[in-house]
Formats: structure tokens, C-alpha cells, sequence
């Protein structure tokens, strides 16, 4: 029996085999739109063949150089440092949550709702506790006061989880039907912090998070976090993406350690999409449907997002493939 793409993008979240694997990227960004022959970002996800849609969003504070409203500085769109040193500064650059509702505009919501009533719905976010917590106050800056100040790194990173929290459920109002946290916590070596750290100042965050939200929850991490599997699961996590290969995220392996208490999401290295050659798209694709596919519980996606720079025809190439070769 075909599904519905919601219905097949929840059915593999809860780990059991839909109809065929979901294609399921979560960032596809404004820069690739008009390359991929799109009117806007919503048919951009569906135009592709994936079973997800990202929800209509803004940024009422816009993106101009400089710190943002929760003290991330800004230069020419990339990320520089943080501003967060004291009481102070925490408070100027902690925005009142009731500011989430500015994010989402009910009526383009609703009409992207009307256009694809079968999509999955879905909002990430990397406004989260420890993400948003070291770009506030700079990397370094930040693991230092780990140590030297834990008291003040905790009314940081239970700031930042509030408005994590306020973020999703406004975006859960709107009807999203799957949330991403963004969460970035490895480096292509391995995590950022130890697994004890970890467990002390971050996990118990997440599991306030999960306990929050109504809808299933996939934890998105660039770099190696395998060492933080086992809390994910204990968190309540529903799933987990990037699963970045060229970190050593090796899907083959976590689907066997991991696969029958989380849903895996992506793994498709990036790197095929910048060239010209479809035919290592698509052995790409085939390795990745392999290790991640049987028995369910896989969703196909990159292991980062589709951005400016990739080769529209390679994009696209490995969705339509995915899609032939990933039936059940």
C-alpha cells in the first residue's frame, strides 16, 4: 500500500518499515532556490521528491553584521564570536520568549498547509542549550567557564533551553509534525566536551526538551557524537541526523548498536553534490540505502543540507535515485 508522505516520514521515526524510505532532508536553504527552478522554499522540498516540508519561517530580527539577539556576532553571514561574558550581557541578549511568535506568519503557514496537505511538516532550530550556549559567548570563552564558572554557564544554558522550548511549541502550534533540534556537539574527531560533562550540564537539558513537545524529536549534530548515542536514547530523542561519514559516523555501524532505539536520518556525503559526476551520486545512494534501510527506521537525507555551490543536477540526481531504489 503507497503512504502518504507523513505517514511514511512517522513510520519510519517510530522505527518500523514504511512503503518505501523516506526522503527526508531538513535544510534546503534560500541560496540553492532559484538554481533548483523554485518559486519559493516550500516547493523547493516538494519539487525535489521529499516527503518534508520545512514550515514557513522568518527572522524579524533580520541578519545584519554584528551580535544578534541572543549574542552570536555575525560577519558577512558566518558565525565570528559571542558576546555573553556577564549577568549583564545575558540579559540584553536574552529576548523575551513571547518573541517566538514572530518567527511564524499564520497565514503563509496555513497556505503552505492547504498546498501540501500530506507533507510532513517539519521546524529545526539551533537556538538550543549547548549550540546556542557556546556561539553565545565564543568557543573557547565558553569551555573555559565551563570549568572556572560552572553556576553562570547553567543560567546560560537553561536561558537558551526556554527558548528552545518557546521556539517549538510556537512552531508545534502551527502544526509541525517533527522538530530538529540543532545541536551541534562534535567535531570530525569526536565530541566537543567528555561524555561526563556532557551527562552533567547538557543531557538533562534535553530531556526537558523532549518532555516539553507533543511531536517526535530528531537531535541534528555535525561532526562525531557517537559517544553520546546512549544518552540520545535515554533522552527520548526519536531519531538522530547528520550522521556525517567523513567524521567516521559509520551508518553501517550504528545501525546495528542503534538502529532498533533511534531512527537514523541522512549520512549522504556532501562532497558528491559539488561535482559533475552522477554516476558517484548514485553509488553513493546505494550505500547508504544498504546500510541504512532494512528493517526500517532509516530516512534518507544529506548528512548536512542542500545549499548554494552543489550542483543542482547531482541534487537532484540523488533524490530521484533514492527514490527508485528505496522501495520495501
Amino acid at each position: 500500500m503507497t503512504m502518504k508522505p507523513r505517514e511514511r516520514v512517522l513510520t519510519a521515526l517510530d522505527r518500523k518499515q514504511p512503503d518505501r524510505v523516506p526522503l527526508f532532508e531538513i535544510w534546503v536553504e534560500n541560496d540553492i532556490i532559484d538554481a533548483l527552478d523554485c518559486d519559493d522554499l516550500q516547493s523547493a522540498y516538494v519539487k525535489l521528491g521529499l516527503d518534508s516540508v520545512y514550515i514557513p519561517y522568518k527572522d524579524p530580527f533580520g541578519g545584519a553584521d554584528g551580535p544578534d539577539e541572543w549574542g552570536r556576532v555575525w560577519e558577512k553571514g558566518q558565525y565570528v564570536d559571542g558576546v555573553i561574558h556577564t549577568e549583564k550581557d545575558l540579559l540584553k541578549y536574552s529576548p523575551p520568549l513571547e518573541h517566538a511568535k514572530d518567527f511564524f506568519d499564520p497565514l503563509e503557514v496555513k497556505l503552505a498547509q492547504k498546498r501540501y496537505p500530506d507533507h510532513c511538516f517539519i521546524f529545526g532550530s539551533h537556538i538550543a542549550p549547548f549550540t546556542a550556549g557556546y556561539m553565545a559567548m565564543g568557543l573557547e570563552r565558553f569551555f573555559i567557564r565551563m570549568i572556572e564558572d560552572p553556576v553562570f554557564v547553567r543560567k546560560l544554558l537553561n536561558d537558551r533551553t526556554e527558548w528552545c522550548i518557546a521556539m517549538f511549541k510556537e512552531a508545534q502550534r502551527h502544526g509541525i509534525d517533527v522538530a530538529v533540534l540543532g545541536e551541534d556537539a562534535g567535531t570530525k574527531s569526536g565530541p566537543m566536551i567528555s561524555t561526563e560533562m556532557w551527562r552533567e550540564f547538557i543531557f538533562p537539558l534535553h530531556c526537558w526538551i523532549v518532555d516539553e513537545l507533543d511531536v517526535p524529536i530528531i537531535w541534528h549534530s555535525d561532526g562525531n557524537f557517537s559517544s553520546f548515542l546512549p544518552m540520545a536514547v535515554e533522552a527520548g530523542f526519536a531519531g538522530i541526523h547528520s550522521l556525517e561519514p567523513e567524521a567516521g559516523m559509520d551508518l553501517d555501524r550504528i545501525k546495528k548498536e542503534y538502529g532498533h532505539k533511534l531512527a537514523l536520518v541522512g549520512n549522504v556525503d556532501t562532497r558528491v553534490l559539488f561535482g559533475s559526476d552522477l554516476e558517484a551520486v548514485r553509488r553513493e545512494v546505494d550505500r547508504c540505502i544498504a546500510q541504512g534501510a532494512p528493517g526500517g527506521g532509516y530516512l534518507f537525507a544529506s548528512c548536512n543540507s542542500i545549499f548554494s555551490g552543489m550542483n543542482p543536477d547531482a541534487v537532484r540526481e540523488m533524490y530521484r535515485y533514492a527514490h527508485k531504489i528505496g522501495s520495501y
